[in-house]
């Protein structure tokens, strides 16, 4: 979920998508701001914090990079539930990439949080001669299931940064409490006749 102080937001955000789809190089890449050409493989999630100045906010995201291998599948939910935003990478030069990213999607949205803010990001589209997944194709997908879409290059940086500002300006931001919840404790002078008597 994400929480707020004043003008300043803390989003868990989590990636999720098929072995070598590129989540560790993206986070790697926004965060530090490099790309490894031989990434290993994650195994069960990273975690890493970058912040953002958006608009009149703060944001700060702590992200969970997860493995992308099947054999972790069932520790995913431990890193999706309760959080406010999901990117689901899939690679453009595969087509089994991007049908895993529909699995993913069909998880969230059954077992995810429903105000989840979710991306689909086709990574390496600077392998356009190697593409296997249109644009329009992923863009169509994108919109009839409420995501919003993308494609980067986590190699070359683009959209890199601008897929992770689009998911900060979609956050929802935190209206005033009205009420405030608990109890109201009233201040009232102590009866001491009453007080100084024990078990009476």
């Amino acid at each position: 979920m994400a929480t707020f102080g004043h003008n300043n937001l803390s989003a868990k955000l989590v990636l999720l998508g098929d072995m070598g789809a590129g989540k560790s190089s993206l986070v790697l890449r926004f965060v530090k701001g490099q790309f490894l050409e031989f990434q290993e493989s994650t195994i069960g999630a990273a975690f890493h914090a970058q912040t953002l100045a958006v608009n009149d906010a703060t944001v700060k995201f702590e992200i969970w990079d997860t493995a992308g291998q099947e054999r972790y599948h069932s520790l995913a939910p431990m890193y999706y539930r309760g959080a406010a935003a999901a990117i689901i990478v899939y690679d453009i030069t595969s087509t089994d990439s991007f049908e895993r990213a529909k699995k993913w999607v069909e998880e969230l949205q059954k077992q995810g949080n429903p105000n989840m803010v979710t991306a689909l990001a086709g990574n390496k589209c600077d392998l356009e001669d190697k593409r296997k997944v249109t644009t329009e194709e992923a863009r169509t997908y994108a919109e009839e299931h409420g995501l919003f879409f993308m494609e980067t290059s986590a190699k070359t940086a683009i959209n890199v940064n601008d897929l992770f500002y689009e998911i900060a300006r979609r956050l929802p931001r935190a209206q005033p409490a009205q009420q405030p919840a608990g109890m109201v404790l009233a201040d009232r002078p102590v009866d001491r006749s009453r007080a100084s008597a024990c078990c009476s």
